[in-house]
């Protein structure tokens, strides 16, 4: 939430976990996921006080700064293996992949997985397929595109609404694919679709995210 609180939400209750954080108190939490073990990784915007951070909530409550300086914190995914982070930091038009301890969640290793042009937009949401891909929603580019394991995009699909903003698989089979995109409120800027949630069949299956075990 903004300020940096975090609240669990459970069986229709909110209950605060963290009230605040000092160093949020001008800035919101962006994009969250959780992990093999239930841990939350959540990231921050920038602001004029100061760069993004992504840090990590324990499955106790407590909280650690993994990175700092971070322009846009954003989609993340885990590799299939669960030895691999990718985080995106939109602003810097950059995905990263991190080396990932699912014993104790910690990140190391840092190296560029993928570099967006302008002209793409911003890479946004992630998710990883069946096959290990990953899938990033390009904000201003009205796509979202898998990405090879060397990073660039293999396939593009094209999205009639500007700011495509997340993806993930559902379905009974998990071969529905859903996007989400923003600027309903801007249609003539955006277009007519600006603001609609699609869903796109395909032959690549995704996989089910992790759940939070904050507090359990």
């Amino acid at each position: 939430m903004d300020r940096g609180t975090i609240a669990r939400w459970r069986d229709g209750e909110l209950t605060e976990i963290v009230e605040s954080i000092p160093a949020e108190l001008e800035s919101r939490f962006n994009d969250v996921i959780a992990d093999p073990k239930g841990r939350v990784y959540c990231g921050t915007m920038s602001t004029r006080q100061g760069k993004g951070r992504l840090y990590r909530l324990d499955l106790d409550g407590s909280l650690d700064v993994l990175l700092e300086e971070i322009g846009c914190s954003n989609g993340m995914a885990f590799s299939r293996d669960t030895k691999g982070f990718y985080h995106t930091d939109s602003f810097a038009h950059q995905i990263s992949l991190y080396d990932y301890s699912v014993e104790d969640g910690t990140l190391s290793d840092r190296r560029i997985f993928s570099q967006f042009g302008t002209a793409d937009g911003m890479p946004d949401g992630a998710t990883v397929d069946k096959q290990g891909r990953l899938w990033s929603a390009l904000w201003d580019g009205g796509a979202v595109v898998r990405l090879g394991a060397d990073g660039h995009i293999e396939e593009r699909l094209p999205i009639p609404a500007r700011k495509t903003s997340s993806v993930t698989f559902g379905g009974s089979d998990y071969t529905d694919m859903y996007i989400t995109t923003a600027g309903g409120n801007l249609k003539q800027a955006d277009g007519r679709f600006a603001g609609a949630l699609f869903r796109s069949k395909r032959i690549v299956a995704g996989v089910p995210e992790y759940c939070s075990r904050i507090g359990l």
